[in-house]
């Protein structure tokens, strides 16, 4: 299954508590709860548009922890997309919600809905940095949320958080490794961003949190991308959705409307760098990459081949059988 979504939104809804960083409004851009009405008539947009094609597309409650939501409410939203699913429409319906909120019952009722994936909010493996960030819930109960949503038999995601207050790049790290242990399909990583209206605003006014400065961040996570990438663990999002709630209410930290395609840009340039040496200084050179390649290659406003450029001439060329992410440098005269 691909994972195209048509996304519902029900900001900050049945969280019981009230995370450090979390303003869903802004980061949503949705100020009102959505209404089984809201979801009708979004699934009908949907089909309109997309007649014909929804086949690997789900239907997705995103922004608070929908299995926290008061239960009637939560299944009015469920039974307005019902007659949405199936053949002509939705492959099925993707839900976000928190670890702690997950157990046999709600996993059980579901099924029962037509619900195919779970992504869990982890943010987090370390405790401590849960605690610090006001989470209200551990790194075991993740693993427990886990094993629970795999045996009920859910496509599984996992969700992390990097730069949180009192994180380190090691704790990112580590979060990073115990979530591939756990296996999951799909990963979304987002880098920490301050917001108006949060109790990170409050501890960054008074000096006490740092944000990531963009570098950093795109450094980190062009790393994680790789990590989870090599084993074969999708990154389906990289970056906060650029929205313009967002940006009229943020305050500080590395967000940038196109994140993921610096961090990809930001691996292709360290593997031309290192292949690059093995050539003598000034000998013309190719960069092999896949068709869809080219701009990450080039990098924005092509600052990744002003760089190769200082040290040898280089130009971009295409191979189907280049794998996403991956570059290939070779002497200008050798046909690859």
């Amino acid at each position: 299954m691909g994972h195209a979504n048509i996304s519902v939104f029900v900001p900050h809804i049945g969280c019981p508590h009230q995370c450090s960083f979390c303003n869903q409004r802004s980061i949503s851009g949705q100020q009102t709860a959505p209404t089984p009405q809201t979801v009708r008539a979004t699934c009908e947009e949907a089909i309109r548009l997309r007649a014909g094609k929804l086949r690997d597309t789900e239907l997705a409650f995103f922004g608070g922890s929908f299995t926290a939501i008061e239960r009637g409410y939560m299944i009015s939203l469920l039974e307005a997309a019902q007659s949405f699913l199936g053949e002509g429409g939705f492959a099925g319906i993707r839900i976000s919600t928190r670890p702690d909120a997950v157990d046999e019952e709600i996993l059980h009722l579901l099924q029962q809905y037509g619900v195919t994936a779970i992504e869990l909010g982890v943010q987090s493996m370390s405790d401590r940095v849960l605690r610090a960030n006001g989470r209200g819930h551990t790194a075991q109960d993740v693993v427990q949320a886990v094993d629970r949503i795999r045996q009920a038999g859910f496509e599984l995601g996992l969700q992390m958080m990097t730069g949180l207050y009192e994180s380190t790049v090691e704790d990112d790290w580590n979060t990073a490794q115990q979530i591939a242990a756990l296996s999951p399909k799909t990963v979304r990583i987002y880098p920490t961003i301050t917001i108006r209206g949060t109790e990170l605003e409050n501890l960054y006014r008074r000096g006490l949190y740092r944000p990531m400065e963009l570098e950093q961040a795109v450094e980190e996570c062009s790393g994680l991308l790789r990590f989870f990438t090599e084993r074969e663990i999708q990154v389906i999002r990289l970056g906060l959705h650029a929205q313009e709630s967002l940006m009229q209410d943020y305050v500080a930290g590395p967000y940038h409307p196109a994140f993921r395609e610096l961090c990809e840009g930001r691996l292709y340039l360290k593997q031309a760098l290192c292949q690059a040496e093995r050539f003598p200084q000034g000998t013309p050179l190719w960069l092999w990459v896949a068709p869809n390649a080219v701009s990450k290659m080039a990098g924005q406003r092509r600052c990744n081949l002003e760089v190769l450029r200082r040290r040898n001439p280089v130009k971009i060329r295409t191979k189907v059988d280049v794998k996403p992410l991956q570059v290939v440098v070779t002497a200008a005269d050798i046909e690859r």
